[in-house]
């Protein structure tokens, strides 16, 4: 295990942090905007965002590049910006923390399907791969990729982000399926969990998609699948529409008070993602003390 991972899970549950997009929101973000180029446009109110997390009790925050692969951020016309973004990301993020927590570089689908051949794989990977490295020499301690729905695309991230030599975190989304225990492209906790071990990952988990309740049972499965750390990023419960808005509706209370299951089934990292704020951190904080 790599010797950040080492010390980092001498005590857990790690408690990680909850949702940049809709902290953004809250500071102005309009829809339809790139919320990654607020890294050279409002860098103060993403240092905001990162600040409110670790001073909630976040032991590892992410990094405002979600969408700063070279083809998510061609569909804003920012696709010269990949370093620019990626390294200012990181340099955020380490600002705000100040040493109280280590910065886990966030990386996201690229919206493109192999499956329709939108785009090829040599494409997908190498835009993963420019990215990773930006990430990796602007100081990043460990690159997570997330959000990922096609276990074919995480695959690919994992093996361009093990190009840098940093701990390498592989989380998926699953909420296809009646039992809801699915990635949108059929893969099943089990088969996640093999394929990217395989590929590199160090650490295996689950994020978005789904509420609390949901992700107990996905990772106690993904826990008896490896013996690889898990990551597990639940949303604030599923998403309502009230009066043209989307809505959660779980509290923070609520929150914590199921993620004692997950700490129960063995999760090594605990967080939030849609939805969720530091205030629900604060609350996981509480708990797990």
């Amino acid at each position: 295990m790599h010797p950040t991972l080492v010390r980092l899970l001498r005590s857990t549950p790690v408690l990680t942090d909850g949702a940049w997009g809709t902290q953004l929101q809250a500071l102005g973000l309009r829809a339809g905007e790139c919320p990654d180029a607020w890294n050279l446009t409002h860098p103060e109110q993403v240092r905001q965002v990162a600040r409110l997390y670790v001073d909630a009790g976040s032991a590892v925050i992410l990094t405002n590049t979600f969408r700063s692969n070279r083809i998510a951020l061609e569909g804003f016309g920012l696709a010269d910006k990949v370093v620019d973004i990626n390294t200012s990301g990181v340099r955020i993020s380490r600002e705000a923390a100040a040493g109280r927590a280590l910065i886990f570089a966030s990386i996201g689908p690229t919206g493109k399907m192999l499956m329709t051949e939108e785009v090829t794989p040599d494409e997908m990977l190498a835009a993963f791969t420019e990215q990773a490295a930006a990430l990796a020499s602007a100081g990043a301690d460990a690159l997570v990729i997330e959000t990922m729905s096609d276990l074919e695309e995480a695959k690919l991230a994992v093996q361009a982000a093990r190009t840098t030599g940093l701990p390498v975190v592989a989380s998926m989304v699953f909420d296809s399926g009646k039992d809801k225990d699915r990635t949108m492209m059929g893969s099943t906790p089990e088969q996640v969990a093999e394929e990217l071990a395989a590929a590199g990952a160090d650490v295996i988990g689950a994020n978005c998609g789904l509420g609390m309740e949901g992700y107990i049972p996905i990772a106690r499965r993904l826990r008896a699948a490896t013996h690889l750390p898990i990551w597990i990023k639940p949303n604030a419960g599923l998403p309502e529409m009230v009066e043209g808005k989307v809505t959660y509706r779980t509290t923070p209370e609520e929150f914590a008070r199921q993620a004692a299951a997950l700490r129960d089934a063995g999760v090594a990292f605990v967080g939030g993602c849609c939805g969720t704020s530091p205030q629900f951190v604060h609350a996981l904080s509480t708990m797990l003390r």
